[in-house]
């Protein structure tokens, strides 16, 4: 299975980003789908999980303002990303699983965001 993140990039304080996740070489809709962020210095979280029914999970600092969606027959990932904070910088990760909320088999290279004031 490989996951290829795009959509990152540079933007302003409380603009807002969309980045898209697509998978190749396995059937997304076996798949609980993620994205987690690692910032500077940090350890990588879990930001956004969607299963296959789908559920959603959302962490505290993003419910409101992120939405995680899944298009299952263009095999792809999105995470929308509204109202976006400094603090939300980071490198971005797609990831594929079994597991819920956390699915983590397997992952991208990772598509960075940078949110400047």
């Amino acid at each position: 299975v490989r996951l290829v993140e795009s959509g990152g990039g540079l933007v302003q304080a409380g603009g807002s980003l969309k980045l898209s996740c697509t998978l190749s070489g396995g059937k997304i809709w076996i798949y609980n789908m993620a994205w987690y962020r690692q910032r500077p210095g940090k350890q990588r979280e879990l930001v956004a999980a969607i299963s296959l029914i789908p559920t959603t999970y959302y962490r505290d600092d993003v419910k409101g303002r992120f939405n995680i969606s899944r298009v299952d027959a263009e095999s792809t990932l999105y995470l929308q990303m509204n109202n976006l904070k400094i603090e939300a910088s980071a490198v971005y990760y797609c990831a594929a699983g079994i597991t819920w909320p956390a699915p983590s088999s397997n992952w991208g290279q990772g598509t960075p965001v940078t949110v400047s004031s």
